[in-house]
């Protein structure tokens, strides 16, 4: 059947929703909502009703339900505010207002075998590669002048050669993606003729002297989105605004695509996991942040290298996980752990040579277990190195230079990281690190509150209730310090001065002595 409204056709038999010629990108369940809408167009549809239809009477938010509605407005140029097409009737249901015309569909001609052209039988689907794949399409100019054609190919560009920085990701070629522009597709056919997973597109608009670039990320396999966001600017700064973007949608898309990976995981059976599913379990044990995930991600990774012991990643998030263990004061045999982290280490680095991850978490296991902080500084520089839109790399960075009494690099580099990751599912670690380089530098107030953010995300997070107790302390309110240490020796009662400063001797002697003052006025003991 075909529901044809406006200038919109929505095929039924297809599962397809068209725009003129262009194939309108819709996930699989705002299509259900949507056919239903307009099939029932004659009644008020209740909510009971679309949860029985679309969801088969599961239980589910009503958030979940508007967020649909709101997709299914969006795919047809409506919005919540104009209700042109779809109407909330408060207390009531939902209703589709729009004038629609049904057309049966013809079977098709029967044609000679040797008569059908080849382009109409499709390949075989690519295989999918063994880790994170996407294409970058060619971005639309949306701008109605030809001359903005080269700056939108550069942008797609830009971003394809940022993604190719990620080792961790497979990312298609320019000259393949590209051969999609000014075609009306289908993003799963894209995915696979293609043979990835993800897909990105992205839009330049210029209006007078304004730039707005949009893009989203899309799951090739579902259709269903996974992020969108856009970026404006002035034309006068354009290359730099070019830059930007291309680091932000970067920044953005790095960590939603681990998280989208960890989802996709959920629906494998248990029995058949490889070493990279197992890495990828022990990166959501990592993101718990308590005592039990992070023994857990510890057996996870340990299960990994057995299928593959040169699995650099695998090595670098183990030694990462023993070091936060040691800061979090969670070890039990601190000098074993202490000595398998390093060994890890060391051997993570010879094997990944270009894994940027690899060499930040590497860096950050010699900087807390070692206390080497030259050879972890150059590790993690290192990685800035292979992939410069690396937030929590830069975050680390910070941390390092801070501890040298470099504040105003350090400054620099923090800022960079929550600028480039706000959404990061580590977003809190990042933070915690601008609480430091802000102690450092003096700016008690920036520290206080990046400290509460970090707590507010992560309540577990001892060196934020540290830091919070410092800041405190420094800026003369000593019954709020004494509060908060009375909460970090709560969940580390034997903690002491000496026994910190053994953890952090890669501070330099000046900024602790600085810092150990302000965590003995709030009632750290000696």
């Amino acid at each position: 059947m075909l529901y044809l409204f406006n200038d919109f056709a929505l095929d039924t038999d297809r599962r397809e929703l068209r725009r003129g010629p262009t194939l309108v990108s819709m996930a699989p369940q705002v299509f259900d909502l949507l056919e239903y809408l307009i099939r029932n167009r004659e009644r008020v549809v209740s909510k009971d009703d679309l949860f029985a239809s679309i969801w088969d009477g599961r239980i589910v938010s009503e958030s979940a339900l508007s967020t649909r509605i709101n997709a299914a407005r969006c795919a047809i140029d409506d919005t919540g505010e104009e209700q042109r097409l779809i109407r909330t009737l408060p207390r009531k249901g939902v209703r589709f207002i729009g004038a629609v015309r049904e057309e049966q569909k013809s079977a098709p001609a029967q044609q000679p075998e040797a008569a059908i052209a080849p382009a109409e039988h499709p390949g075989p689907a690519l295989p999918l590669p063994d880790r994170p794949s996407i294409a970058v399409l060619p971005f639309v100019n949306m701008s109605g002048d030809p001359e903005q054609d080269y700056f939108a190919d550069g942008m797609a560009e830009e971003i394809i050669t940022a993604l190719s920085r990620c080792s961790w990701l497979f990312v298609i070629a320019r000259n393949s993606s590209f051969t999609y522009r000014g075609r009306a597709i289908d993003v799963r056919e894209v995915g696979r003729e293609l043979g990835v997973r993800y897909i990105l597109e992205g839009s330049v608009r210029r209006a007078g002297d304004r730039l707005r670039f949009t893009g989203q990320l899309i799951d090739a396999i579902s259709g269903g989105h996974i992020w969108a966001d856009r970026f404006e600017g002035n034309v006068g700064n354009v290359f730099d605004l070019q830059d930007r973007f291309t680091e932000s949608v970067v920044a953005a898309i790095e960590p939603k695509l681990q998280l989208a990976e960890i989802e996709r995981l959920k629906h494998k059976p248990a029995s058949n996991l490889d070493a990279y599913d197992l890495l990828l379990r022990a990166q959501q044990c990592e993101y718990e942040f308590s005592m039990d995930s992070y023994a857990a991600a510890l057996r996870y990774l340990e299960q990994a290298l057995v299928i593959d012991p040169s699995y650099a990643p695998a090595m670098a998030l183990a030694a990462f996980c023993h070091a936060e263990r040691r800061v979090q004061s969670w070890m039990k045999d601190a000098d074993a752990e202490a000595g398998d982290a390093l060994r890890l280490a060391s051997r993570a680095v010879e094997l990944g040579k270009d894994d940027a991850n690899v060499f930040w978490m590497a860096g950050y296991a010699i900087l807390r277990l070692q206390m080497d902080l030259p050879r972890a500084r150059e590790l993690v520089r290192h990685s800035l190195e292979l992939n410069p839109n690396s937030a929590i790399a830069s975050a680390i960075a910070g941390e390092m230079e801070s501890s040298l009494g470099n504040t105003h690099e350090a400054l620099e580099l923090v800022s960079r990281a929550m600028r480039l990751s706000p959404r990061d599912p580590r977003g809190w670690f990042i933070t915690s690190k601008a609480a430091w380089v802000y102690i450092v530098d003096g700016q008690f107030d920036q520290a206080i509150s990046a400290a509460k953010k970090v707590l507010n995300q992560n309540p577990r997070s001892g060196y934020a209730l540290r830091f919070l107790a410092a800041s405190l302390a420094k800026q003369g309110r000593l019954n709020d310090a004494a509060e908060v240490m009375r909460e970090v020796l709560n969940v580390e009662p034997q903690l002491t001065l000496t026994k910190l400063r053994a953890r952090v001797m890669f501070i330099e002697e000046k900024i602790w002595h600085d810092y150990a003052a302000a965590m003995r006025l709030a009632g750290l003991p000696e």
